[in-house]
């Protein structure tokens, strides 16, 4: 019979031989002597994930129980491959394009980058993909019960549990040292899909070798099996035509949304010239394994007891035939089916969950950007070893919270329509310029919440999460809240009834929200590039070289992939352009490739970002421009917004082209205002020191010179106060640690003591209206005299008129107090009256003292005061507005 421990040697052997094999393809890849890894048939046997342990052994048992309908789940992804290569190639070369890492990425890159979006997925993605974990477990679990039953020196214990925790570990253990060695920029791992790919030999040959040996071996050859089917229960089955097109369409849509068929697919892809392999030869595999599954079954049901378990036909016929290699092989391809399974799932969640959950919230609690502190990579190794280990304890969780058995029957439908609710989003992302992210959002958590209410919940069993009696009669007496009877409709196939209404929703929501929203800006041209992805994306985006300083990129690589891997990334590139050293010029092609190494670590729209950041701008190309301008079926359906939108835009590249040259003029002021500072307090210590020195040293002056000398030295430190005062006054303004004393006092008064104080000295000409000026504020006067003195003194130092002229006039509009200050010189230049509020300028070039912090702490002021200051151009020359809150303003007595 059977040997457990023999069986067990040989799985540990399997495995080992798998650990150098997944060993040797990496070494080869990072030696890049690894172009057999590229190869079109290592994609395609990569493909193979498909058929899990669920395929191997629960296809047999399937067709025991529902006859034909098995077809169901080779005939969806092989109508996908043979009739709608076309949208396969599509995804593909957007996921090139954009470097995208996930099916959460993708959805999440096309409506604008939204990492809320990509959220939703990813959860979504891991609440689907956990049964079906338990599921591989439970498939491993009891094949090893199975030979522990057939060896007599075993006495079974049914402590499955144990066994689906150290399996569990042990693919947790394989998972972390290949799947997270490193951080590629497109998250392929050469080592798993090699590994992959041998699994997927292993478990066809073994598969394959069972059925030859039912046929052959057992039933006497094909005339004689072929009999033994038609006179069996299979052959008297009849096709449900509703449940085969769900089953069917399930099956089709789990080759795009399954996380771990979008790894393989997608994003392991190294060349999209191997679709047009995998075109054929994929279902021609998934046609292989299909071959022996109705003879396994007929034969099993014919030689086993009554009541055996059909989902173990596989390795159970040949254990009562007593073929121990056979069983062996045959055991040896469900693990392989299983463990693939589990490990690029893992894979595909863990990136998932480490993109667009931890990063972002580590990211924004450590400050974000590219100046962030630490590395980078760490943290995110760690947090995907953390995930892959979360989501195996999920799965095992879950089995044991199910109890197996039956209620993981038909988990794998389950997993497969929870998936599928990101299809109305994924397909109308790169078909439909007219989706939105707000359609998206809300197709995707309509449909997610029918499917957990209708499928995942009573997945568990009755009274295990949902009470019997809610299952019979909805909750709270709401019979048409029945899972199984939604709406009212009953009678139909729960899987059927399930993906019926998720989908319904779904795609409902999807299409309504959509055309009753707008996409943003960021969407339109993420838009224009997915769904005309073959007219202008033959290459990702580029950045314009030349606008970045290295050192700076350098520190911000350091930071996100360590030292030693920055450095040497860096100081190749340098030697690629013929440079000594570890700084490369920051041409676009070397900004590219870094874009790429970061992309592994952050993920790709926060790497983006992050060069974007220090680089100032990515190029746009005609054929972009063009696409994201030809959008003839929107102008027609919504020309009016699409002019408001325009018209938005073109507002917003002004306001982006104003700040930035905004922002240059206050660097330029900046470095004058720290000159113009140190030049304030110099000189007025230079003449203190200097004249201190020639009282104490010259003993023969006389009273008058004396005088004349303290007087100066008086003058240059009230001088070096008012400086010193001012730039104080300045902090505890922006600081917000100003008190504010407010009483009423009238305008007219405040402004007759601010002339007064202001004006040392004639000079200029004051014109009023003392009526217009007699109302009564609440205020604080102090504060508010600060502000008119100041406007005063500018208008008396900087007016260039032959005869001065400052002309005071108070309005009110809206409410609200205007207290207008002109002058008749020639005002301030066009240039600078964007900057003359900042604490880095002075109105103009004139030479007339001060440090060029009046009108900062005026605009200060003013917004404490619950007010405003603002320069009025055109008015012939300075003109500037003081706006005080006029709700309690009346007119003097």
């Amino acid at each position: 019979m059977a040997s457990l421990n023999l069986l067990i040697g040989v799985c540990l052997s399997y495995v080992a031989i798998l650990f150098l094999v997944a060993f040797a393809a990496e070494r080869a890849a990072m030696r890049g002597r690894g172009h057999w890894l590229r190869s079109p048939l290592v994609y395609t046997l990569s493909l193979s994930i498909y058929c899990t342990a669920w395929t191997f052994y629960g296809a047999v048992g399937y067709a025991a129980r529902s006859g034909l309908e098995y077809l169901t789940i080779y005939i969806g992804p092989s109508l996908v491959m043979v009739g709608w290569l076309w949208a396969v190639r599509k995804i593909v070369r957007i996921g090139r394009t954009q470097r995208i890492t996930s099916v959460a990425d993708l959805i999440s890159s096309r409506y604008g980058k939204s990492n809320l979006l990509a959220v939703c997925v990813t959860v979504l993605a891991v609440i689907g993909t956990t049964p079906y974990i338990a599921l591989q477990l439970q498939s491993v679990v009891e094949s090893f019960s199975s030979f522990a039953l057939a060896d007599p020196d075993v006495t079974p214990k049914g402590d499955s549990a144990s066994t689906a925790l150290w399996v569990a570990a042990g693919l947790a253990f394989f998972t972390v040292l290949f799947g997270t060695r490193n951080l590629d920029a497109n998250e392929r791992h050469h080592g798993v899909v090699m590994a992959i790919a041998v699994e997927a030999v292993v478990k066809l040959v073994a598969l394959m070798a069972v059925g030859i040996f039912v046929v052959w071996g057992i039933g006497g050859g094909l005339s004689e099996t072929m009999a033994r089917i038609d006179a069996s229960r299979l052959g008297h089955w009849q096709m449900a035509n509703g449940r085969w097109a769900g089953l069917i369409f399930l099956a089709g849509a789990a080759l795009f949304c399954l996380p771990r068929m979008f790894q393989v697919l997608v994003v392991e892809n190294d060349d999209e010239s191997h679709l047009r392999t995998a075109a054929w030869a994929f279902p021609a595999y998934l046609m292989l394994m299909s071959l022996f599954v109705v003879p396994i079954a007929v034969t099993g049901l014919e030689l086993l007891p009554e009541g055996s378990n059909p989902d173990l036909f596989v390795l159970t016929v040949p254990l009562a035939a007593g073929q121990e290699g056979l069983a062996m092989l045959s055991f040896l391809g469900g693990f392989s089916s299983a463990t693939s399974m589990v490990i690029v799932a893992s894979i595909a969640l863990s990136t998932m969950v480490s993109n667009h959950i931890v990063m972002p919230i580590w990211l924004k609690a450590t400050g974000g950007g590219a100046a962030i502190s630490g590395d980078v990579r760490h943290v995110v190794l760690l947090a995907r070893r953390l995930s892959i280990v979360g989501v195996l304890l999920l799965g095992y969780l879950y089995y044991r919270v199910s109890g197996g058995g039956e209620a993981l029957a038909a988990i794998g439908l389950i997993s497969f329509s929870g998936v599928a609710q990101f299809l109305p989003a994924l397909l109308g992302g790169i078909f439909w310029r007219g989706a939105t992210r707000m359609g998206a959002f809300a197709g995707l958590m309509i449909g997610s919440v029918l499917w957990v209410w209708c499928l995942f919940l009573p997945s568990f069993g009755p009274d295990v999460i949902i009470p019997g009696e809610v299952m019979l009669h909805g909750p709270f007496g709401f019979g048409w809240l029945r899972p199984y009877a939604l709406f009212g409709i009953a009678g139909l196939d729960p899987l059927v009834h399930g993906v019926l209404w998720s989908m319904l929703f779904n795609a409902g929501a999807f299409a309504l929200v959509s055309v009753f929203t707008f996409p943003s800006p960021m969407e339109r041209l993420q838009g224009a590039q997915f769904v005309n992805v073959f007219a202008h994306s033959e290459a990702p985006q580029g950045w314009q070289g030349g606008a970045a300083q290295s050192e700076d990129l350098m520190i911000m690589a350091q930071r996100i992939l360590g030292a030693a891997d920055a450095q040497a990334l860096f100081q190749d590139a340098a030697r690629r352009q013929g440079l000594p050293g570890y700084l490369p010029e920051p041409t676009a092609e070397f900004l590219q490739r870094l874009e790429r190494e970061l992309s592994g670590s952050v993920g790709a729209a926060t790497a983006h970002a992050m060069v974007g950041q220090i680089v100032g701008g990515a190029s746009v190309s005609v054929e972009e421009l063009m696409a994201v301008a030809d959008e003839t079926a929107q102008i027609m359906e919504y020309s009016s917004q699409l002019e408001a939108k325009s018209e938005e835009l073109a507002r917003t590249a002004r306001q982006l082209r104003a700040a930035n040259d905004k922002l240059t003029q206050i660097s330029v002021q900046k470095d004058a205002f720290l000159s113009q500072i140190s030049h304030e307090l110099r000189t007025p210590m230079t003449s203190i020191r200097a004249f201190s020195e020639i009282l104490r040293d010259e003993g023969g002056l006389s009273a008058a010179e004396r005088g004349k000398y303290a007087s100066i030295i008086l003058e240059e430190a009230v001088r070096l106060t008012r400086l010193l005062d001012d730039l104080l006054d300045l902090s505890v303004l922006e600081n917000g640690q100003v008190n504010l004393n407010f009483r009423e006092a009238v305008l007219s008064d405040v402004l007759d003591h601010s002339v007064r104080a202001a004006l040392q000295e004639r000079g200029i000409e004051i014109r009023r209206d003392p009526q217009a000026e007699a109302l009564v504020v609440e205020t604080d006067v102090d504060r508010l005299s600060q502000v008119f003195i100041n406007l005063i003194a500018n208008a008396q130092k900087y007016c260039d008129a032959a005869q001065p002229v400052l002309t005071i006039a108070v309005s009110r509009h809206r409410g609200a107090i205007h207290v207008d200050f002109s002058d008749n010189g020639s005002g301030v230049e066009t240039g600078m009256q964007g900057l003359i509020f900042e604490k880095f300028s002075r109105i103009g070039h004139h030479q007339a003292g001060g440090a060029g912090l009046g009108l900062a702490i005026c605009r200060e002021v003013m917004a404490r005061l619950g007010g405003s200051i603002a320069y009025l151009p055109g008015q012939g020359g300075a003109a500037f507005r003081v706006t005080l809150p006029g709700e309690r303003a009346l007119a003097a007595q």
